[in-house]
């Protein structure tokens, strides 16, 4: 743990996010006296460097909704430029502009994610349930919290991403929102922060006006079935960070101004862990 509340920001790799409009508010918050660990994506410069490179892209629908990326060892080369040599630069250097140093970290470094590479993976392709067994994606085991610590403690905005490291010290992506999840819990982080492109959770996808000022999300299996894609893997991630001891994790807009403030004052939804027996939703 720090000295101060610390809070983790996960900057979404959504390309309508606002990823220097992000750093300049941490930037000015760090000033202030916050702690902050900033972890990112890159969806829009994967997708980006994927076509530019000729490596085809796809998804994977596990038959309780939740989409993640298909990562063969060809996408797995992608992601590994997309967000350690593109968007983790970037993001260094927009938070260094405003006189806030900062480290660029991968899940690696360190070992500090340590995950189990998936073997056999379920989707459904055309109605029917297959079994994907080359993806290189895992499922976070472990946080070392020691140099996040220490370079938190040194004054320093630690910048991470995947991949991870499997059990054979090889590269493995894994998401990101479950990492910040992870590293907020493992640092007993006050609070979790996911940015995204989307101003919350939305009762109705199709409205986005229809943010929910609190979301609850069942204790075990799978997000309320209105959230698809990224929202149900975000839904998923809070309910681990608030399982971790994270006080608080909202879901917010990572287009508007301030994102970071605002989030903190309350903008966004809210995310909690349903009772036994209460309705998984607002």
């Amino acid at each position: 743990m720090t000295t101060t509340p610390l809070t983790v920001v996960k900057c979404g790799g959504n390309p309508a996010v606002d990823a220097a409009g992000i750093c300049a508010d941490i930037a000015r918050l760090v000033l202030e006296g916050h702690s902050i660990l900033l972890v990112h994506g890159g969806s829009g410069e994967i997708a980006r460097l994927a076509g530019k490179l000729g490596v085809p892209q796809r998804a994977l629908v596990a038959p309780d909704n939740v989409s993640t990326r298909y990562t063969d060892a060809a996408t797995l080369e992608v992601v590994v430029l997309a967000l350690a040599g593109s968007v983790k630069p970037k993001l260094v250097a927009e938070l260094s502009r405003h006189n806030v140093p900062a480290v660029g970290l991968t899940g690696m470094d360190g070992g500090m994610l340590r995950a189990r590479r998936k073997s056999v993976i379920r989707s459904v392709v055309d109605g029917r349930t297959v079994l994907v067994r080359d993806n290189h994606s895992g499922r976070l085991t472990t946080v070392r919290a020691e140099l996040p610590q220490t370079l938190l403690r040194a004054g320093y905005v630690p910048v991470v991403s995947p991949p991870a490291i499997d059990e054979h010290d090889q590269p493995v992506n894994v998401d990101a929102d479950r990492a910040a999840a992870a590293l907020a819990a493992a640092l007993g982080a006050d609070q979790l922060l996911l940015l995204t492109g989307a101003p919350g959770v939305l009762a109705d996808p199709d409205d986005p006006t229809s943010v929910q000022r609190t979301h609850y999300v069942a204790p075990t299996g799978p997000p309320d079935p209105s959230a698809t894609g990224g929202m149900a893997l975000k839904l998923i991630a809070a309910r681990e960070a608030l399982t971790g001891g994270v006080g608080t994790v909202r879901i917010a807009d990572g287009r508007i101004p301030d994102p970071v403030s605002q989030a903190l004052a309350g903008v966004g939804t809210t995310v909690s862990i349903a009772h036994a027996g209460a309705s998984a939703h607002s």
